[in-house]
């Protein structure tokens, strides 16, 4: 007996322990904000060409449209969240959610098919971002909850009749969660998605191998979902797009291109396949994770203004 209680304080103290604050640290810079500086209104990858193109398109985008823009806030467990609203005249509205790491500046990218169709723009700063409070990113999992807290401001402070949701990322996650919540008002009539993933676990995981494919990623990655759910409150591996699509009820767009290496292909197919609302699932043959529109923009822009159009609860 006195073998086994040597093996385990050998396995503790040698494997276990160390990898956990491994795990702890990795989790802190991927999950916590420590610095204002942290996920702050600046482009995240300057170093990368294609995303600070993608930055710079969308502050042109706000520049043009700068006197409709309002500043706007909620606040939802005790956080204060901010946001911008471009007010363009029009009775429905959209809101743009970017995902982990981005302020609402990344999301001016996105806003012009939704100008175009016909749409009032909201971008936020999810909590933990930008000049939004909060330490800690839930992945959606609360997150969510802000979103209907916008939409009632959207609808009861400005007359939105009609709101739909565009996710990018952990965003289409967010939004998904927000529509098939039971609080989600009527007037949330629809959602768009690039790049959703079947659950935050499976997207962890393809990170891993892709970034970092020389890395040991058990049982540190593990450990991290545990991080996770202790302190965030997400079960990241059980519970996810795949459980809750079942309860759509609402139409969804998904964008999604065939080079994604993070949300896979066939995951975004297997999401479709079980997703039992009005849908429409629109492929793309170039751009990585989150990079779609930038590489098929006319394409892009078409796909939103064909599903607002064709689809009479969301464009009537």
């Amino acid at each position: 007996m006195i073998w086994v209680w040597i093996f385990l304080g050998i396995f503790l103290f040698f494997f276990l322990i160390p990898t956990m604050i491994m795990s702890w640290f990795l989790y802190s810079i991927l999950f916590r904000r420590t610095s204002p500086e942290k996920w702050g209104r600046s482009c995240a990858f300057p170093e990368d060409q294609e995303y600070q193109r993608m930055f710079d398109v969308g502050m042109e985008w706000a520049q043009r449209n700068g006197s409709s823009k309002q500043e706007v806030s909620i606040t939802n467990d005790g956080l204060k969240l901010v946001g911008e609203y471009f007010d363009f005249g029009f009775d429905r509205a959209a809101i743009i959610i970017a995902g982990r790491t981005e302020s609402l500046l990344y999301s001016y990218y996105f806003a012009e098919p939704f100008q175009r169709a016909g749409y009032n723009v909201l971008v936020i700063d999810n909590r933990a971002h930008g000049l939004s409070e909060g330490k800690v990113s839930s992945l959606g999992y609360k997150e969510y909850r802000d979103i209907i807290k916008w939409c009632e401001l959207l609808h009861a402070q400005f007359g939105n009749k009609h709101i739909i949701l565009h996710g990018i990322c952990i965003g289409a996650s967010t939004a998904l969660f927000a529509v098939v919540s039971k609080a989600c008002p009527d007037y949330v009539e629809g959602l768009i998605v690039e790049g959703m993933y079947v659950n935050f676990y499976h997207s962890f995981l393809n990170h891993m191998k892709v970034d970092r494919p020389n890395r040991i990623r058990f049982p540190v990655m593990q450990e991290v979902m545990f991080h996770i759910w202790v302190l965030s409150g997400a079960n990241v591996v059980t519970d996810g797009p795949i459980k809750r699509i079942r309860k759509l009820n609402k139409p969804i767009l998904m964008l999604h291109s065939k080079q994604d290496q993070y949300s896979l292909p066939e995951k975004a197919q297997l999401l479709y396949d079980r997703c039992p609302a009005p849908k429409r699932l629109v492929w793309f043959d170039r751009g990585a994770h989150s990079r779609i529109r930038i590489n098929n923009t006319e394409q892009y822009d078409n796909a939103i203004l064909q599903f607002l159009s064709d689809f009479p609860e969301i464009s009537q």
